[in-house]
């Protein structure tokens, strides 16, 4: 598991496929109420990687704004969720590790926004928990 390696993923459907490389931070599954909604998902799990580290190596992202700070980009023709940027972190963006042609080479290492957990997801891992994000909970 090189976190510093180059991963390659895309949507469902193939219409995106994209390139990040670097160091691969933030490791988690987030269970904020966005982040569901955003995914019809129980909770995404998310890599950190810097914007000039990720490349589109085929179509565009289709991006909307899912609340005042956050862009999601998503494939336009399968819906598939791709990324996540918030306008207080510009160096950084998201991307959804179950996207990546090898989801397995980044495992997360906790679980954050813990406080809006679905009440029936039980977390049995041994991950560290955060009511909200890592710091200032």
């Amino acid at each position: 598991m090189d976190a510093e390696a180059t991963h390659a993923g895309g949507c469902a459907c193939g219409a995106i496929r994209y390139r990040a490389s670097g160091l691969a931070t933030n490791l988690c599954f987030c269970h904020c109420h966005s982040c569901r909604s955003a995914s019809g998902a129980p909770f995404v799990a998310w890599a950190t990687f810097e914007p000039s580290h990720f490349e589109l190596t085929r179509g565009r992202l289709a991006e909307y704004a899912s609340s005042r700070p956050v862009i999601r980009g998503c494939c336009r023709r399968c819906g598939t969720t791709l990324s996540y940027r918030h306008r207080a972190r510009p160096q950084e963006i998201d991307l959804t590790l179950a996207s990546l042609d090898d989801p397995g080479a980044l495992p997360p290492g906790c679980h954050i926004w813990v406080s809006e957990k679905l009440p029936w997801v039980e977390l049995a891992d041994g991950l560290p928990q955060h009511a909200r994000w890592r710091t200032g909970d």
